[in-house]
């Protein structure tokens, strides 16, 4: 017999239901922390820190979420530590929401809205059902397993992808603009095989659309600097450049979500091709190498979920949505 919900899931979920359909509460913040109300702007960026309580092994225990601007990562902290609150920074605006794994695997999430209000200063809280759950807000709809998840980076090296399990220093900050929010992590002393680099990667998200802006700027020459998309069992890799070849995506639709076995989405990375030295497979993911450069790489990526809000509901939307884009890179050479 199928039990009914807690209390304390009800009363998250009216809260989150509450949160959802209020139009005019502000947040209120001073230089490093933010209030747990959520905030009503464009985009919102955040991170949060456990205080209060002390480190067990690799686990933090006890304490309290705090948000931060800036974090420098502690030695001990790894996958599921209890240190970061869903475990890394998240940025969102009014259709989607997106946070990064801060720790070796460095795989990037989605947060499927249901709502165009700005969320993610409630998902994750302690006491709170799992944001891998269905909420009337929405929730985390990506099965990332060992990939990069959604534009997530990293090195490829023999036919794998070397994540950031070896980094001296990994310090992160976020900000909030009025159009814009933004994310910088800097990983200091970057060792993959034989080599040791510093890597500033920058992440923003704007008030309008579904796509994230990303830039890797590496210390040092690079070979093998990579991104991509999780890969998923009878969901085809769609691929296009541009009419002047200057720009192309990679992109897949169809059932690849933790919601059901019928729920939809699309993703999509937007590249130059200049900066393209192939596009292979790995284990995990289908990836886009890069050449090698100890300058800016930029690239942008995107998801549509069809439970979003006026969302993208089907594959030939979706390719008409997509390739809009790459008519728009084309002119102009950006989409922001």
């Amino acid at each position: 017999m199928k039990l009914l919900p807690s209390l304390l899931t009800v009363a998250f979920l009216m809260a989150l239901l509450t949160a959802c359909k209020e139009k005019k509460q502000e947040a209120t913040a001073t230089d490093t922390t933010l209030t747990t109300t959520v905030p009503q702007i464009g985009t919102y960026a955040e991170i949060s820190v456990r205080e209060g309580g002390e480190w067990q092994g690799r686990e933090y225990k006890g304490g309290t979420f705090k948000n931060v601007t800036e974090v420098t990562l502690p030695q001990k902290h790894t996958d599921h530590s209890n240190f970061l609150r869903y475990e890394g920074p998240g940025w969102e605006n009014a259709q989607i929401g997106y946070r990064l794994y801060l720790d070796w695997r460095n795989a990037i999430d989605i947060f499927g809205k249901k709502t165009d209000t700005m969320v993610l200063a409630q998902v994750g809280k302690d006491g709170s059902p799992s944001y891998h759950d269905p909420a009337p807000c929405g929730q985390d709809i990506l099965k990332s397993g060992n990939s990069l998840g959604i534009g997530g980076f990293g090195k490829f090296i023999k036919d794998s992808v070397a994540h950031f399990r070896n980094v001296e220093k990994t310090h992160a900050t976020v900000s909030n603009g009025a159009d814009a929010s933004l994310i910088k992590i800097e990983y200091t002393g970057w060792e993959t095989g034989t080599e040791t680099i510093d890597l500033l990667a920058s992440l923003s998200i704007y008030s309008q659309d579904r796509f994230t802006q990303v830039t890797l700027d590496p210390s040092d020459p690079i070979d093998g600097l990579t991104t991509g998309l999780v890969k998923f069992k009878d969901v085809e890799l769609l691929r296009k450049q541009s009419a002047n070849s200057e720009w192309g995506y990679i992109a897949t639709y169809g059932k690849q979500t933790l919601v059901n076995d019928r729920d939809k989405l699309g993703m999509a990375i937007f590249y130059k091709t200049a900066d393209v030295e192939d596009i292979v497979e790995g284990p995990h993911d289908h990836l886009i190498l890069f050449k090698k450069t100890d300058g800016p790489i930029g690239y942008y990526f995107l998801a549509a979920w069809e439970q979003e809000p006026k969302g993208i509901t089907t594959k030939e939307a979706f390719l008409a949505d997509i390739d809009s884009k790459l008519n728009g890179l084309q002119q102009n050479g950006n989409l922001n």
